[in-house]
This record gives structure tokens, C-alpha cells and sequence, in this order.
């Protein structure tokens, strides 16, 4: 095993897979309630009539939480709000939250294109997150750094060739057809980004980006819709501990349980979410059908309800539902049966779907 020195380039971390076995009877046995867990979270967002209502809500959530683990914090209002309003009026923290979603969306249909996890995507998705030309890393004195303390908890490996090795060794792996299982694999994977640490910044939310569209690469999920970052930032001080026990002692089995956990926890929760917002769509239906006009009811309006907390007259008029004029009257008529609370932000109007929008939050 390589000397790791935490203070020293380690220029020799191991490429994947371990020397040591890492299927384990306990990683194993945890696999199979977690495969569980994944598939039926797969099967339940198939029950949503239109999966496009999944994509912004929740991948939304997992941007939010995947920000804070950085210390990145604004509020689940800002960001959906920020989403959907013109304004130019949005404070840093939430624009690096709509970034992560930009960024994870562009991972999932560049796959959908050429199904690739390596350097090529991970530096797009650097780049989208940093807003710059950010490439590999190429200058020396990078250093991970307990701030409380002082101390130096890890050096990542230096020299850009020689971070580009580890990344192509890295690509190699994930598509290799080893009979690993996935789930087992996605673990090895995550540490590895980490340790290689290839970027000057965003390098964290890039490597819970890979998490997700490795699952989807896999089929294990239609789309990157687990809110794995919830697990990490209510466990964080775990995470790195683990992480740091990989590295000095390659204490694998620890780790893989860790991120077996937080895989089956929130596909669990994701599940729930779900179903909640199913059961809130139809009831919605059900009630906009009693007291809305016929003339203004549809299944498609209250589709494009549930797409984000926040609708304008111009989210209507992009899916054909109606013009300028009729789509302000529908959704004054959503208001005025309660189903829907405007808002003015910066010169246009927010109508906010409160029974989504608390189901989110919580």
C-alpha cells in the first residue's frame, strides 16, 4: 500500500479497483435493500403522468443540498423563485444553486447522447458550476485543510499529465464490465474523483454530479432525481471521515456501508416525495375540475403546475396552453379558487402553488 503522507502530493494514489475485496458479506448483504429501495424509487417516478414535473422540482433540492455541503446556503423560496423570474436580482449562493442544476441537467443529456462518464464531461460540468474556462489542475499547492485546526488533512496529486492519468484510469473503470455491482461501484467511484481532486474548485459538487448519472448510465435510474446530497450534509462530518480513512488506511468497507446508507435513505425519501406530490396533483385535479370553468380546466394547466412552485403567463404560452391574455385569466382563476398565491417580482407577476411548494420545503 502507498505511504500517504497528508502533507506531501499523493502522486500515488491507487487506481481502481482496491487491492483488497471489496463485496464483502456485510456490503453485500446491505445491497440488496438498497437495490430494493433504487428500483422502486425508478418505479414510483413512472407513475407521474408527465416525469418532466420530477426534473426541476427535485433535482432543484438536490442542487440546493449539494451547494450547502460547500457552506454555499440561500433559501428553497430564492432558489425555485430565481428559477423562474426574470430578475436580475439574484444574490450569489442561489445562482451557484441553479448552476449545480444546470450542470447536472447537462451531464444527464449529454449521457442520453454518448453514454461517457470521463474528463471531457467532468470538465463541462466544472465549468458550468464555476462560470470559466476552468480546466485540470495545473498549478502546485493545493491542500485540504482542517480550518478550526490548521492542519492539513490531504494534498491532492500535482501535475496536470499526471492528473490526467488518473481521470483516463478513472474513465477506464467506470465503464469496465467487471460483474461489480453498480451500487458497490458508485462508492469507489466517488472517492476516487475526490482523492484525484482535478479541479481548483467545484470539485465536491462535480464528483455527487458523477454519483447521479453514473445511476442513470446504469438504468438504475430514469433520472437523476435521488436526493443523495440531503444524506451527506445531515452526515458531513462522517463523510470526510470516511473519505480520510480510505485514504491513510484503505478502510473501504466503512465507506461503501456509508454510501450504501445514504443511497438507500433518500431513494426512500425521494420515493415519499413522490407519492406525495402524485397524491397532491391528483387531489388538485380533482378540485380544479369542481371550481374552475371548464373553458379554463385542463390536465395539462395543472400538469405545468406542478413543474416548479412558481408559474407565469409565460410558462403557459411556451407549452401551448394558452396566449398572453387567456393564460393571465387562468391564472387569476387558479388564484381565486386558492390553489395558486401571486406574487410580483421585478416587473412580472409569480403565482406560487403553495401545496407544492410546502411539500418541497420539508
Amino acid at each position: 500500500m502507498p505511504l500517504f503522507n497528508p502533507d506531501k502530493p499523493f502522486n500515488s494514489l491507487p487506481p481502481l479497483p482496491p487491492m483488497k475485496n471489496v463485496a464483502t458479506n456485510k456490503v453485500l448483504q446491505r445491497t440488496t435493500p438498497v437495490a430494493r429501495a433504487v428500483a422502486e424509487l425508478k418505479g414510483v417516478g413512472r407513475v407521474i403522468p408527465n416525469q418532466a414535473i420530477l426534473i426541476d422540482s427535485l433535482i432543484l433540492q438536490e442542487a440546493k443540498a449539494s451547494t450547502e455541503i460547500e457552506n454555499i446556503v440561500t433559501t428553497t423560496d430564492a432558489v425555485y423563485k430565481a428559477f423562474s423570474a426574470n430578475s436580475k436580482q439574484v444574490d450569489s449562493a442561489t445562482k451557484e444553486v441553479l448552476r449545480y442544476r444546470e450542470a447536472l441537467w447537462y451531464g444527464y443529456n449529454q449521457l442520453e447522447q454518448r453514454p461517457i462518464l470521463g474528463t471531457n464531461l467532468f470538465i463541462d460540468c466544472v465549468r458550468i458550476l464555476k462560470q470559466n474556462k476552468a480546466g485540470i489542475r495545473n498549478t502546485p499547492g493545493t491542500k485540504i485543510v482542517n480550518l478550526a485546526k490548521g492542519e492539513v488533512l490531504y494534498t491532492p496529486p500535482e501535475g496536470e499529465s499526471r492528473i490526467r492519468d488518473m481521470l483516463g484510469d478513472l474513465e477506464k473503470y467506470i465503464h469496465e464490465q467487471d460483474g461489480l455491482d453498480p451500487l458497490i461501484k458508485l462508492p469507489l467511484l466517488h472517492y476516487q474523483f475526490e482523492a484525484i481532486h482535478p479541479f481548483m474548485d467545484g470539485n465536491g459538487r462535480t464528483g455527487r454530479i458523477l454519483n447521479l448519472l453514473y445511476l442513470t448510465l446504469h438504468g438504475l435510474l430514469d433520472y437523476p432525481v435521488l436526493y443523495l446530497s440531503k444524506f451527506i450534509i445531515e452526515n458531513k462530518s462522517d463523510y470526510y471521515r470516511l473519505l480520510r480513512g480510505v485514504t491513510s488506511n484503505q478502510e473501504w468497507e466503512p465507506w461503501i456501508l456509508y454510501m450504501l446508507n445514504g443511497i438507500e435513505e433518500t431513494a426512500i425519501y425521494s420515493r415519499d416525495k413522490i407519492l406525495a406530490i402524485k397524491e397532491l396533483m391528483d387531489t388538485t385535479v380533482d378540485k380544479a375540475r369542481d371550481l374552475l370553468p371548464s373553458k379554463v380546466f385542463s390536465k395539462e394547466l395543472i400538469e405545468l403546475l406542478f413543474e416548479r412552485p412558481y408559474t407565469k403567463i409565460q410558462h403557459l404560452m411556451d407549452k401551448d396552453i394558452a396566449k398572453r391574455e387567456t393564460a393571465s385569466m387562468y391564472l387569476k382563476e387558479l388564484e381565486s379558487v386558492h390553489l395558486l398565491k401571486s406574487q410580483r417580482v421585478g416587473k412580472e407577476f409569480l403565482y406560487l402553488n403553495t401545496g407544492l411548494f410546502e411539500l418541497l420545503s420539508h
